[in-house]
C-alpha cells in the first residue's frame, strides 16, 4: 500500500528543502535524511566574506535563508557577478577537488547555510555508493549545463 500523501507530513522541513534542490532531487527520504544529517549550519552577518576568490575550496553551500553576493576581480575593480537568495547553493565543484575558488562570496544579508564539506561528502561516498552515485550524477549534469550555458555565451558562475 503505498502512502505518498504522507510524505510531505514525515519529511523535515530541512530535508524537503533538500529535495527540492537539483543536486539531491533523486534522493530518496531516506537518502535525504542521512544527507542532511552530514550538513553544517552557519549563521553569517550582512557583508561577512564566506569565502575568498584564490581560497582552497573544501564545501558546497546551501542557502536557508538570506542572501549573497557573488563578486571577482577584474582589472582591479571587485566586480558583482550574481546573486542569489534562498534555495540556492554554490561552490558544488569544492565536492570534486580543492581549486582555488573563482570567486569571492559575501553574504548581502544576514544568512542562514548549510555546508557540506568535501571530506564529509568522500567518506559518504565510501560508506553509501548509491547516494554519493545519485550526488555525482547530478554534479556533472550541472556542470554539463553550465558548459553549455558558457558555449551559448551565457557564462554563469555557480560552479564556483
Amino acid at each position: 500500500m503505498a502512502f505518498g500523501f504522507l510524505k510531505p507530513h514525515y519529511l523535515h522541513a530541512r530535508v524537503q528543502r533538500l529535495k527540492a534542490l537539483a543536486l539531491f532531487s533523486t534522493l530518496t527520504p531516506r537518502e535525504l535524511k542521512i544527507v542532511d544529517s552530514l550538513l553544517h549550519i552557519r549563521q553569517f552577518l550582512a557583508g561577512e566574506i564566506i569565502f575568498d576568490e584564490g581560497e582552497e575550496g573544501q564545501a558546497l553551500y546551501i542557502i536557508l535563508s538570506g542572501a549573497v553576493s557573488i563578486s571577482r576581480m577584474r582589472d582591479s575593480v571587485n566586480e558583482t557577478v550574481a546573486e542569489l537568495s534562498s534555495g540556492s547553493f554554490f561552490g558544488h565543484l569544492a565536492l570534486l577537488d580543492n581549486a582555488p575558488r573563482s570567486a569571492q562570496v559575501r553574504a548581502k544579508e544576514a544568512c542562514e547555510l548549510a555546508v557540506f564539506f568535501r571530506a564529509d561528502f568522500v567518506a559518504l561516498m565510501e560508506t553509501d555508493a548509491t547516494i554519493g552515485y545519485k550526488i555525482s550524477l547530478q554534479l556533472a549534469r550541472n556542470v554539463a549545463q553550465i558548459l553549455r550555458g558558457v558555449m551559448l555565451g551565457e557564462p554563469r558562475i555557480e560552479a564556483l
